[in-house]
Protein backbone atom coordinates (compact mmCIF):
# COMPACT_ATOMS: atom_id res chain seq x y z
CA UNK A 1 0.00 0.00 0.00
CA UNK A 2 1.46 3.18 -1.08
CA UNK A 3 2.00 5.97 1.52
CA UNK A 4 -0.31 9.47 1.30
CA UNK A 5 1.53 12.32 -0.77
CA UNK A 6 2.36 14.78 1.56
CA UNK A 7 3.22 18.67 0.05
CA UNK A 8 6.23 19.98 0.00
CA UNK A 9 5.38 22.83 3.15
CA UNK A 10 4.31 19.89 5.46
CA UNK A 11 7.34 17.83 4.23
CA UNK A 12 9.57 20.08 5.10
CA UNK A 13 8.61 22.12 7.98
CA UNK A 14 11.14 22.61 10.25
CA UNK A 15 11.70 20.19 13.10
CA UNK A 16 14.52 21.58 14.95
CA UNK A 17 15.71 25.09 16.25
CA UNK A 18 18.10 24.70 13.72
CA UNK A 19 15.75 24.25 10.82
CA UNK A 20 14.34 27.24 11.29
CA UNK A 21 15.04 29.75 8.35
CA UNK A 22 16.12 33.52 9.07
CA UNK A 23 14.59 33.92 12.57
CA UNK A 24 18.13 33.68 14.31
CA UNK A 25 17.00 36.52 17.25
CA UNK A 26 13.82 34.09 18.28
CA UNK A 27 16.08 30.86 18.13
CA UNK A 28 18.83 32.62 19.94
CA UNK A 29 16.95 34.03 22.50
CA UNK A 30 14.41 30.76 22.87
CA UNK A 31 17.38 28.39 23.08
CA UNK A 32 19.32 30.18 25.30
CA UNK A 33 16.06 30.51 28.06
CA UNK A 34 15.82 27.04 28.01
CA UNK A 35 19.50 26.65 28.51
CA UNK A 36 19.44 28.98 31.39
CA UNK A 37 16.36 27.77 32.96
CA UNK A 38 14.62 30.61 32.22
CA UNK A 39 11.21 29.83 30.99
CA UNK A 40 8.57 32.16 30.65
CA UNK A 41 4.85 31.03 31.01
CA UNK A 42 3.79 33.08 28.04
CA UNK A 43 4.87 33.69 24.75
CA UNK A 44 3.56 35.67 21.68
CA UNK A 45 4.68 35.32 18.27
CA UNK A 46 4.44 38.21 16.01
CA UNK A 47 4.69 38.24 12.10
CA UNK A 48 3.56 37.65 8.75
CA UNK A 49 1.97 34.63 6.87
CA UNK A 50 4.43 31.46 6.89
CA UNK A 51 7.33 33.12 8.49
CA UNK A 52 7.55 29.84 11.14
CA UNK A 53 5.31 31.10 13.98
CA UNK A 54 3.79 28.02 15.08
CA UNK A 55 6.56 25.56 13.73
CA UNK A 56 8.79 27.48 16.23
CA UNK A 57 5.85 27.24 19.19
CA UNK A 58 6.15 23.31 18.54
CA UNK A 59 9.35 23.00 17.89
CA UNK A 60 9.63 25.05 21.89
CA UNK A 61 7.26 22.30 23.07
CA UNK A 62 9.71 19.70 22.10
CA UNK A 63 12.16 21.30 23.92
CA UNK A 64 10.09 21.58 26.73
CA UNK A 65 8.82 18.36 26.53
CA UNK A 66 11.30 16.16 25.13
CA UNK A 67 12.80 13.12 27.38
CA UNK A 68 15.26 14.21 30.14
CA UNK A 69 14.54 17.86 29.28
CA UNK A 70 13.86 20.72 28.83
CA UNK A 71 16.80 20.79 26.47
CA UNK A 72 17.25 23.21 23.30
CA UNK A 73 19.62 20.11 21.29
CA UNK A 74 16.88 17.39 21.67
CA UNK A 75 16.82 14.20 19.19
CA UNK A 76 13.82 14.56 16.95
CA UNK A 77 13.25 10.92 16.78
CA UNK A 78 12.51 10.84 20.78
CA UNK A 79 9.35 9.64 20.85
CA UNK A 80 7.83 12.41 22.75
CA UNK A 81 9.27 14.87 20.13
CA UNK A 82 7.45 12.60 17.13
CA UNK A 83 3.83 12.37 19.18
CA UNK A 84 4.45 16.31 19.35
CA UNK A 85 4.85 16.86 15.22
CA UNK A 86 2.17 14.44 14.91
CA UNK A 87 -0.50 16.48 17.47
CA UNK A 88 -0.77 13.48 19.24
CA UNK A 89 0.73 14.15 22.66
CA UNK A 90 -1.67 14.61 25.17
CA UNK A 91 0.29 17.68 26.77
CA UNK A 92 0.65 19.71 24.03
CA UNK A 93 -2.47 21.53 22.95
CA UNK A 94 -2.65 23.47 19.80
CA UNK A 95 -6.05 25.93 20.03
CA UNK A 96 -7.26 27.24 16.85
CA UNK A 97 -8.36 31.12 18.06
CA UNK A 98 -10.68 31.73 14.54
CA UNK A 99 -12.60 28.48 15.22
CA UNK A 100 -12.64 28.34 18.80
CA UNK A 101 -12.72 32.14 20.05
CA UNK A 102 -15.70 32.37 22.62
CA UNK A 103 -15.92 32.49 26.47
CA UNK A 104 -17.54 28.97 27.04
CA UNK A 105 -14.21 27.53 24.97
CA UNK A 106 -11.52 29.79 27.47
CA UNK A 107 -13.17 28.92 30.24
CA UNK A 108 -13.10 24.95 29.76
CA UNK A 109 -9.39 25.71 28.96
CA UNK A 110 -9.01 27.47 32.70
CA UNK A 111 -10.42 24.55 33.47
CA UNK A 112 -8.34 21.62 31.74
CA UNK A 113 -4.90 24.62 33.03
CA UNK A 114 -4.97 22.98 36.57
CA UNK A 115 -4.83 19.61 35.94
CA UNK A 116 -0.74 18.24 36.05
CA UNK A 117 0.69 17.00 32.89
CA UNK A 118 0.24 13.29 31.70
CA UNK A 119 3.16 12.65 30.09
CA UNK A 120 5.82 15.23 29.86
CA UNK A 121 7.08 17.92 31.95
CA UNK A 122 4.95 20.98 30.68
CA UNK A 123 1.54 21.36 29.80
CA UNK A 124 1.91 23.91 26.64
CA UNK A 125 -1.20 25.55 25.00
CA UNK A 126 -0.58 26.70 21.74
CA UNK A 127 -3.26 29.19 20.65
CA UNK A 128 -3.18 29.90 16.82
CA UNK A 129 -4.35 32.94 15.59
CA UNK A 130 -4.44 34.52 18.88
CA UNK A 131 -6.54 38.08 17.46
CA UNK A 132 -9.48 35.73 16.38
CA UNK A 133 -10.24 35.47 20.36
CA UNK A 134 -13.54 37.90 21.28
CA UNK A 135 -12.90 40.48 24.15
CA UNK A 136 -14.69 38.46 26.33
CA UNK A 137 -12.51 35.67 25.99
CA UNK A 138 -9.68 37.97 26.20
CA UNK A 139 -10.35 38.55 29.62
CA UNK A 140 -11.12 35.17 30.92
CA UNK A 141 -8.24 34.31 29.73
CA UNK A 142 -6.44 36.94 31.87
CA UNK A 143 -6.32 35.78 34.88
CA UNK A 144 -4.82 32.62 34.45
CA UNK A 145 -2.43 34.21 32.36
CA UNK A 146 -1.12 36.26 35.03
CA UNK A 147 -0.95 33.09 37.79
CA UNK A 148 -1.03 29.87 35.89
CA UNK A 149 0.43 27.21 37.43
CA UNK A 150 4.04 26.37 37.32
CA UNK A 151 3.42 23.34 34.68
CA UNK A 152 1.76 25.44 32.28
CA UNK A 153 3.03 27.37 29.37
CA UNK A 154 1.27 29.31 27.10
CA UNK A 155 2.44 29.82 23.11
CA UNK A 156 0.21 32.65 21.28
CA UNK A 157 0.56 33.39 17.45
CA UNK A 158 -0.83 36.17 15.43
CA UNK A 159 -0.22 37.99 12.23
CA UNK A 160 -2.30 40.91 13.39
CA UNK A 161 -0.86 42.18 17.04
CA UNK A 162 -2.88 45.36 17.07
CA UNK A 163 -5.90 43.24 17.80
CA UNK A 164 -4.25 41.40 21.01
CA UNK A 165 -5.35 43.21 24.07
CA UNK A 166 -2.79 45.21 25.46
CA UNK A 167 -3.14 43.18 28.42
CA UNK A 168 -2.25 40.05 27.00
CA UNK A 169 0.65 41.57 25.46
CA UNK A 170 1.99 42.80 28.71
CA UNK A 171 2.06 39.42 30.27
CA UNK A 172 4.14 37.97 27.71
CA UNK A 173 7.43 37.53 26.45
CA UNK A 174 7.01 38.67 22.62
CA UNK A 175 8.83 37.52 19.54
CA UNK A 176 8.80 39.90 16.41
CA UNK A 177 9.19 37.38 13.53
CA UNK A 178 10.21 39.06 10.20
CA UNK A 179 9.78 38.31 6.92
CA UNK A 180 12.25 36.24 4.95
CA UNK A 181 15.09 37.49 3.27
CA UNK A 182 14.46 36.09 -0.63
CA UNK A 183 18.29 34.84 -0.30
CA UNK A 184 17.80 32.39 2.50
CA UNK A 185 14.26 31.18 0.63
CA UNK A 186 16.51 30.83 -2.42
CA UNK A 187 18.59 28.91 -0.69
CA UNK A 188 16.75 26.88 1.36
CA UNK A 189 13.86 25.45 -1.74
CA UNK A 190 17.61 24.79 -3.63
CA UNK A 191 18.14 21.93 -0.40
CA UNK A 192 14.44 20.93 -1.49
CA UNK A 193 15.16 20.46 -5.25
CA UNK A 194 17.98 18.17 -4.98
CA UNK A 195 16.49 16.13 -2.14
CA UNK A 196 13.43 15.88 -4.50
CA UNK A 197 15.02 15.27 -7.43
CA UNK A 198 13.70 18.29 -9.60
CA UNK A 199 16.24 20.61 -11.47
CA UNK A 200 15.35 24.33 -11.55
CA UNK A 201 17.63 27.20 -12.46
CA UNK A 202 18.51 29.82 -10.18
CA UNK A 203 16.16 32.81 -11.91
CA UNK A 204 13.41 30.27 -11.21
CA UNK A 205 14.23 30.30 -7.29
CA UNK A 206 14.27 33.88 -7.68
CA UNK A 207 10.88 34.49 -9.18
CA UNK A 208 9.26 32.14 -6.53
CA UNK A 209 11.36 34.02 -3.87
CA UNK A 210 9.86 37.32 -5.49
CA UNK A 211 6.31 36.21 -5.45
CA UNK A 212 6.48 34.46 -1.89
CA UNK A 213 6.78 37.73 -0.03
CA UNK A 214 9.04 36.51 2.56
CA UNK A 215 7.07 33.78 3.06
CA UNK A 216 8.68 30.71 3.74
CA UNK A 217 5.83 28.46 3.41
CA UNK A 218 4.27 30.43 0.11
CA UNK A 219 7.18 29.88 -0.92
CA UNK A 220 6.98 26.08 -0.83
CA UNK A 221 3.43 25.84 -2.39
CA UNK A 222 4.65 28.01 -5.38
CA UNK A 223 7.09 25.36 -5.41
CA UNK A 224 5.34 22.31 -4.89
CA UNK A 225 2.82 24.08 -7.82
CA UNK A 226 5.54 24.19 -10.33
CA UNK A 227 6.63 21.24 -9.60
CA UNK A 228 2.92 19.69 -10.48
CA UNK A 229 3.25 22.14 -13.63
CA UNK A 230 6.71 21.55 -15.03
CA UNK A 231 7.71 17.60 -13.93
CA UNK A 232 11.20 17.44 -13.03
CA UNK A 233 12.48 20.39 -14.88
CA UNK A 234 11.40 24.08 -14.14
CA UNK A 235 13.00 27.31 -15.78
CA UNK A 236 12.02 31.21 -15.10
CA UNK A 237 9.86 31.43 -18.35
CA UNK A 238 7.50 28.67 -16.82
CA UNK A 239 7.23 30.66 -13.50
CA UNK A 240 6.19 34.03 -15.26
CA UNK A 241 3.48 32.46 -17.46
CA UNK A 242 1.77 30.74 -14.80
CA UNK A 243 2.06 33.61 -12.15
CA UNK A 244 2.15 36.29 -14.84
CA UNK A 245 5.43 37.87 -13.56
CA UNK A 246 7.61 39.99 -15.48
CA UNK A 247 11.10 39.33 -16.08
CA UNK A 248 13.76 41.05 -13.94
CA UNK A 249 15.47 42.61 -17.17
CA UNK A 250 12.19 43.65 -18.21
CA UNK A 251 11.63 45.11 -15.24
CA UNK A 252 14.66 47.35 -15.31
CA UNK A 253 14.38 48.29 -18.74
CA UNK A 254 10.70 49.87 -17.77
CA UNK A 255 12.26 51.20 -14.50
CA UNK A 256 15.36 52.60 -16.83
CA UNK A 257 12.47 54.49 -18.96
CA UNK A 258 10.95 56.03 -15.97
CA UNK A 259 14.14 57.72 -14.85
CA UNK A 260 14.77 58.86 -18.39
CA UNK A 261 11.03 60.02 -18.97
CA UNK A 262 10.70 57.94 -21.86
CA UNK A 263 7.03 57.66 -22.72
CA UNK A 264 7.52 56.11 -25.40
CA UNK A 265 9.16 53.56 -24.51
CA UNK A 266 7.63 52.90 -21.43
CA UNK A 267 3.72 52.66 -22.89
CA UNK A 268 5.64 50.33 -25.69
CA UNK A 269 7.08 48.02 -22.20
CA UNK A 270 3.52 48.30 -20.79
CA UNK A 271 1.79 47.05 -23.93
CA UNK A 272 4.37 44.20 -24.32
CA UNK A 273 3.48 43.20 -21.21
CA UNK A 274 -0.18 43.59 -21.15
CA UNK A 275 -0.55 41.21 -24.40
CA UNK A 276 1.88 38.66 -22.32
CA UNK A 277 -0.91 38.69 -19.85
CA UNK A 278 1.37 39.48 -17.23
CA UNK A 279 0.07 40.54 -13.36
CA UNK A 280 0.25 44.09 -13.89
CA UNK A 281 -0.52 45.03 -9.84
CA UNK A 282 2.23 42.39 -9.20
CA UNK A 283 4.59 44.70 -12.30
CA UNK A 284 3.84 47.69 -9.86
CA UNK A 285 4.69 46.05 -6.73
CA UNK A 286 8.40 44.86 -8.48
CA UNK A 287 8.79 48.26 -9.42
CA UNK A 288 8.07 50.40 -6.27
CA UNK A 289 11.17 47.47 -4.75
CA UNK A 290 13.76 48.35 -7.64
CA UNK A 291 13.20 52.45 -7.13
CA UNK A 292 13.23 51.53 -3.19
CA UNK A 293 16.55 49.92 -4.25
CA UNK A 294 17.83 52.63 -6.24
CA UNK A 295 16.64 55.11 -3.10
CA UNK A 296 18.14 53.45 -0.36
CA UNK A 297 21.50 53.38 -3.15
CA UNK A 298 21.24 57.07 -3.44
CA UNK A 299 21.18 57.79 -0.04
CA UNK A 300 23.68 55.90 0.72
CA UNK A 301 26.13 57.20 -1.84
CA UNK A 302 25.47 60.71 -0.38
CA UNK A 303 22.75 61.94 -2.76
CA UNK A 304 22.75 60.27 -6.47
CA UNK A 305 21.88 56.80 -7.73
CA UNK A 306 22.42 55.80 -11.14
CA UNK A 307 20.85 52.45 -10.27
CA UNK A 308 17.80 52.65 -12.66
CA UNK A 309 19.12 52.33 -16.13
CA UNK A 310 22.68 54.03 -15.46
CA UNK A 311 21.21 57.78 -15.33
CA UNK A 312 22.45 59.65 -12.23
CA UNK A 313 18.93 61.04 -10.11
CA UNK A 314 19.15 62.55 -6.67
CA UNK A 315 17.34 61.31 -3.39
CA UNK A 316 14.57 63.40 -4.29
CA UNK A 317 13.95 62.85 -7.89
CA UNK A 318 13.72 59.23 -6.71
CA UNK A 319 11.48 60.06 -3.27
CA UNK A 320 9.13 61.78 -5.78
CA UNK A 321 9.18 58.62 -8.76
CA UNK A 322 8.35 56.00 -5.58
CA UNK A 323 5.96 58.48 -4.12
CA UNK A 324 4.03 58.75 -7.25
CA UNK A 325 4.19 54.87 -7.97
CA UNK A 326 2.75 54.53 -4.76
CA UNK A 327 -0.07 56.85 -4.97
CA UNK A 328 -1.69 55.10 -7.78
CA UNK A 329 -1.37 52.24 -6.64
CA UNK A 330 -5.05 51.74 -5.17
CA UNK A 331 -6.13 52.82 -8.71
CA UNK A 332 -4.41 49.71 -10.50
CA UNK A 333 -5.40 47.36 -7.52
CA UNK A 334 -9.20 48.88 -7.53
CA UNK A 335 -9.89 50.23 -10.74
CA UNK A 336 -11.84 49.11 -13.49
CA UNK A 337 -9.41 49.74 -16.07
CA UNK A 338 -6.42 48.27 -14.46
CA UNK A 339 -3.76 49.18 -17.99
CA UNK A 340 -5.25 52.72 -18.64
CA UNK A 341 -5.03 53.33 -14.93
CA UNK A 342 -1.32 51.40 -14.84
CA UNK A 343 0.13 53.98 -17.82
CA UNK A 344 -1.38 57.01 -15.83
CA UNK A 345 0.44 56.19 -12.48
CA UNK A 346 3.49 55.40 -14.63
CA UNK A 347 3.45 58.94 -16.49
CA UNK A 348 2.17 60.58 -13.35
CA UNK A 349 5.43 59.12 -11.26
CA UNK A 350 7.98 60.51 -14.03
CA UNK A 351 6.16 63.82 -14.02
CA UNK A 352 6.25 63.95 -10.33
CA UNK A 353 10.28 63.17 -10.77
CA UNK A 354 10.84 65.87 -13.25
CA UNK A 355 9.08 68.26 -10.98
CA UNK A 356 11.65 70.11 -7.95
CA UNK A 357 10.50 71.24 -4.40
CA UNK A 358 9.35 75.14 -4.09
CA UNK A 359 11.83 75.16 -0.77
CA UNK A 360 14.68 73.78 -2.67
CA UNK A 361 14.20 76.04 -5.39
CA UNK A 362 13.82 79.08 -3.09
CA UNK A 363 17.01 78.00 -1.63
CA UNK A 364 18.98 77.59 -4.66
CA UNK A 365 17.65 81.27 -5.62
CA UNK A 366 18.53 82.66 -1.93
CA UNK A 367 22.18 81.08 -2.74
CA UNK A 368 22.04 82.66 -6.40
CA UNK A 369 20.77 86.11 -5.31
CA UNK A 370 23.50 86.30 -2.42
CA UNK A 371 26.42 85.24 -5.26
CA UNK A 372 25.10 88.24 -7.50
CA UNK A 373 24.86 90.91 -4.28
CA UNK A 374 28.73 89.84 -3.71
CA UNK A 375 29.66 90.02 -7.13
CA UNK A 376 27.90 93.82 -7.39
CA UNK A 377 29.61 97.42 -8.07
CA UNK A 378 28.18 98.94 -5.44
CA UNK A 379 29.86 95.51 -3.37
CA UNK A 380 33.40 96.03 -4.84
CA UNK A 381 33.14 99.59 -4.09
CA UNK A 382 32.67 99.01 -0.35
CA UNK A 383 34.98 97.01 -0.21
CA UNK A 384 37.31 99.37 -1.88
Amino acid sequence: MSTAYQVIARKWRPQTFDDVVGQDHVVRTLKNAITRQRIAHAYLFVGPRGTGKTSTARIFAKALNCTDGPKADFDVNDPACISIAEGSHLDVIEIDGASNNGVDQVRDLRETVRYAPAQGKFKVYIIDEVHMLSAAAFNALLKTLEEPPAHVKFVFATTDPQKVLPTIVSRCQRFDLKPIPPDLIVERLKRIAVDEKIKVSDAALACIARLADGGMRDAQSIFDQMISFCGAEIGEPDVLDVYGLVAADRIAALAAALAAGDHKKLIAIVDECDAAGRDLVRLLIDLQALVQAALLDAIAQGGRSDKLGGLPMTTEQITRLLDGLREGEGSVKLGLAEKINFEVTLLKAVEASRARAIDSLIKELAALTDEAAAGSPDNEKKKG
